[in-house]
């Protein structure tokens, strides 16, 4: 009997992207409390809050299961950027973003009866210089808001990004290959691909 599949997170984003990989799972958003500490790491930030979103899910399940817990932050200079509080914050973002490279760092955590695995990747991604007036736009559109750094690239943000290196599946917030792969590698995940390889 195959393991049931728990998503530890409420982001439609990564519901999809899992989507890819594993057609059978269920969505169980953690009510882990996503607190920064002071001077902490992007990657240690997002190891951590992804250990503790899925061990907060796995806590509240019972039965044969596998449970992922993924957290995405943008970094730029040292500053940790995750969902913008309200316009303010988003146009405080955007403007640090504009025209610079930054950093996108996702962590990833599984667990299963007897394991558990973590990761985190991370992608970087350049801006175009952006004006007021893109800015303001932006943020009236509505999309800055619960996306880390305050942009989406797999919706308008796509416009104001120059280039990027790294995974771009990270970048919307969940690095489904090397998720892939890493589950394959420890017998957690059928083959996503019809017939034999």
């Amino acid at each position: 009997m195959q393991r049931s599949i728990i998503l530890a997170s409420g982001s439609p984003r990564r519901k999809e992207l899992l989507k890819e990989i594993c057609k059978d799972f269920v969505v169980i958003t953690s009510l882990f409390e996503e607190t920064i500490f002071p001077g902490e790491l992007p990657e240690t930030l997002v190891k951590r809050l992804s250990m503790g979103k899925a061990e907060d899910v796995w806590d509240c399940t019972k039965g044969d299961r596998i449970v992922i817990g993924a957290d995405t932050v943008v970094a730029l200079d040292g500053e940790i950027m995750g969902k913008p509080f309200d316009a303010t914050d988003a146009r405080r973002m955007l403007k640090k973003l504009s025209g610079k490279i930054h950093q996108v760092y996702t962590g990833v955590a599984v667990l299963w009866d007897g394991g558990k695995d973590s990761f985190v990747n991370m992608s970087q991604v350049e801006f175009y210089p952006l004006s007021e007036e893109e800015i303001d736009a932006y943020i009236d559109s509505g999309e800055p808001f619960g996306k880390a750094g305050a942009y989406a690239i797999q919706l308008k943000g796509k416009l104001f990004v120059k280039s990027i290196s790294g995974d771009y599946s990270n970048i919307v917030g969940f690095p489904v290959a090397e998720v892939y792969h890493r589950m394959s590698r420890l017998g957690l995940l059928p083959s996503p691909f019809p017939g034999k390889l």
